[in-house]
């Protein structure tokens, strides 16, 4: 075996990133941003109906790190959602975007079919990147409010602690929607 490592073109690199699980840090800031709007949203619960005030120290200490550790889940949840779903979207729009790029450069005569093909992958991926991002974000958001809600008020209803009741459902609710987004098939 020779010592030479051959070096991936442009082209290659740019596809692999496509398709790699990481986020570009728009998306990141996305996710983190709407995980901190849904994760914060059990305080007005538990504010309003158990009778927490986030005034008091203690609990605003307790709402802030629990809301951080949510954030933080709800993001990883949406971060593997996304990455499932790009490819099944990508596979469904391939056709459409195809036709729709190629009525756009079909009077380009001095284009290539290679940079065709190269400008049908880039929009199919762009497409696939937006809907699958806008659907992870809706799914995630959906299911953790109704998880937060089920442990608070039915699974945990016979917890009269309302502190204990708020760390075990933010907990028990992030933790499962991390723990379904990595069996998502």
């Amino acid at each position: 075996m020779t010592g030479t490592v051959k070096k991936l073109t442009r082209e290659e690199e740019l596809l692999l990133q496509d398709f790699s699980r990481n986020v570009t840090t728009k998306s990141s800031a996305l996710f983190y941003g709407n995980a901190f709007i849904v994760s914060a949203i059990p305080i007005w619960l538990f504010w309003r109906i158990h009778q927490m005030d986030p005034s008091n120290n203690q609990s605003a200490v307790l709402f802030g790190v629990m809301t951080l550790i949510s954030t933080y889940l709800v993001a990883f949840a949406y971060k593997n959602v996304k990455f499932v779903l790009k490819h099944k979207i990508a596979l469904k729009r391939e056709e459409a975007v195809s036709r729709e790029v190629m009525k756009k450069v079909a009077d380009d005569k001095r284009m290539s079919k290679k940079e065709k093909d190269e400008r049908i992958l880039w929009k199919k991926n762009e497409v696939a990147d937006y809907e699958a991002t806008t659907f992870s974000i809706f799914y995630n958001n959906a299911l953790y409010l109704v998880l937060m809600v089920i442990a608070s008020f039915y699974l945990l209803r016979s917890i009269n602690d309302p502190t204990v009741n708020y760390v075990l459902s933010v907990v028990l609710s992030s933790g499962l929607l991390a723990l379904f987004s990595t069996s998502t098939k």
